[in-house]
Formats: structure tokens, C-alpha cells, sequence
């Protein structure tokens, strides 16, 4: 049974950067072909893309987080990182952590239970 968990600070102030983990079990992040993403949920809105690692340790943005955003992997931890640069308000949310398969399309089999994040001074 793949599992993942998602850990790190639950409150950040503005302009500072935000890392969480995600701790994966019962699965290698070196497994081909998946990759382990990360999504987030602002307050009353729909889920948002953020970006992955692949198997192979390539990395992919959403376009409108790209320059903010920063995806790693500790291959010996078993561990995906994600870090949020220069945050604000807005990026208060809910952060999963997700295995990314592929059959022709993307598809998201195994989730974290998310973390809540809140930005504020």
C-alpha cells in the first residue's frame, strides 16, 4: 500500500519561504514511471497544480507558480520537497502531496491527507 505524508510548518509569515515534505512508503520515488506532485486548495476554491519530480528526478511547474516554486527529492530519505518562495496571503491553502501515473493521460492514485498551511504576520 502506497502512502504519503505531507509535513512542515502550519503557519508562515509573508515574504518568507515555505518548505514542506512528503514522506512516501510502500513505494520508491525512483519507480518508473510515476511522478510525485504536489496540488494545493486555497479556502473556497478549486484544487491547483503545482508541479513534479519525475522517477528520473526531471522537475515540471505550473506556469503561474514556476518562479516561486522549487521541487527536490532526497532519493535515500524516500522524501519529495516542496519550497514556496516569497509567500502571501494568497497562498494560504491546503497542500497534498500526489503519485502521478500516465496511460495516455495524467491520473493521481495515491494522495496525502494534506497539510493546511496559512500565510499571515
Amino acid at each position: 500500500q502506497v502512502q504519503l505524508q505531507e509535513s512542515g510548518p502550519g503557519l508562515v509569515k509573508p515574504s518568507q519561504t515555505l518548505s514542506l515534505t512528503c514522506t512516501v512508503s510502500g513505494d520508491s520515488i525512483t519507480t518508473y514511471p510515476y511522478s510525485w506532485g504536489w496540488i494545493r486548495q486555497p479556502p473556497g476554491k478549486g484544487l491547483e497544480w503545482m508541479g513534479a519530480t519525475t522517477y528520473g528526478g526531471s522537475t515540471h511547474y505550473s506556469p503561474s507558480l514556476k518562479s516561486r516554486t522549487s521541487i527536490s527529492r532526497d532519493t535515500s530519505k524516500n522524501q519529495v520537497t516542496l519550497q514556496l518562495s516569497a509567500v502571501i496571503p494568497e497562498d494560504t491553502a491546503v497542500y497534498y502531496c500526489a503519485r502521478v501515473g500516465w496511460k495516455g493521460t495524467y491520473y493521481l492514485d495515491y494522495w496525502g491527507q494534506g497539510t493546511q498551511v496559512t500565510v499571515s504576520s
